[in-house]
């Protein structure tokens, strides 16, 4: 299904390497599932993520967030509506340009596997045909300009951020993700602590096509509110989903 980025304010971050919640009811009222995290994530427990999800809810969007190209398969693609790569302004060069050039290069030098192709290849990679299956993972890629602005968490250390952004460096990445790198979304990632909205107003006044998520620490109808109104489009939430439901039924806007 197409994802209608404009109608999205509350977005459900699911970790594949946590246990899921035996009742998935409480994702009645969320607008998108993004299945993504940043240790002891593998192909298999993606796809199980994304699949249950879909079973559970077929008309929710649900996006696959990888952070390797190992999580990514065939199976995985074919199951997620979307599949969304970070590009992350403040960290290291592998992290923002790396893993991208590592995806397509898996792309390429197993078709097969990845996309059931039976293109020609050159050595390892495609040859002149390999275009094509490019293109056909390239129809469910989405760019996701990314900041992470807390330096003890483990999405920081995995992507090598050591430098928190200024509020007027958050506002520079927001404009280039919209501006020069054209990106559907732009998000301001907490990671389990809340950052306050100074942030979100620093990215907001930038940004009129490109989606704002704000995430980290969100765990009340208030701090939703408080974060929509200083300017995100929508909230991320993840810990409390996994770890209390009913909390997490809170943070949904009604």
């Amino acid at each position: 299904m197409d994802i209608d980025w404009d109608a999205i304010s509350h977005v459900t971050k699911v970790d594949p390497a946590k246990p899921l919640p035996s009742d998935l009811g409480a994702l009645e009222g969320t607008d998108l599932v993004l299945v993504g995290g940043s240790d002891d994530v593998t192909e298999a427990n993606s796809l199980a993520a994304i699949e249950r999800v879909a079973d559970s809810f077929p008309s929710l969007p649900v996006c696959q967030e990888p952070y390797s190209s190992d999580h990514v398969s065939r199976e995985t693609v074919e199951a997620a509506d979307a599949v969304s790569i970070p590009a992350v302004y403040n960290g290291d060069r592998d992290h923002f340009v790396g893993k991208h050039l590592e995806l397509f290069t898996e792309v390429g030098k197993k078709p097969d596997e990845l996309l059931g192709s039976s293109v020609p290849l050159v050595g390892e990679l495609i040859a002149s045909k390999g275009v094509d299956v490019v293109a056909e993972l390239a129809d469910k890629l989405v760019g996701e300009g990314y900041v992470v602005q807390h330096l003890d968490s483990t999405a920081a250390a995995v992507s090598g951020v050591n430098a928190k952004y200024t509020p007027e460096e958050v506002a520079g990445a927001a404009l280039a993700t919209e501006s020069f790198y054209g990106f559907p979304i732009f998000y301001v990632e907490y990671s389990g602590t809340y950052g306050g909205t100074e942030d979100v107003e620093a990215a907001a006044r930038y940004l009129e096509e490109t989606t704002l998520l704000y995430g980290g620490g969100i765990d009340s109808a208030e701090k939703t509110r408080e974060v929509l109104e200083a300017g995100a489009d929508a909230v991320v939430v993840g810990d409390c989903f996994h770890d209390d439901p009913e909390t997490f039924r809170e943070t949904i806007p009604r």
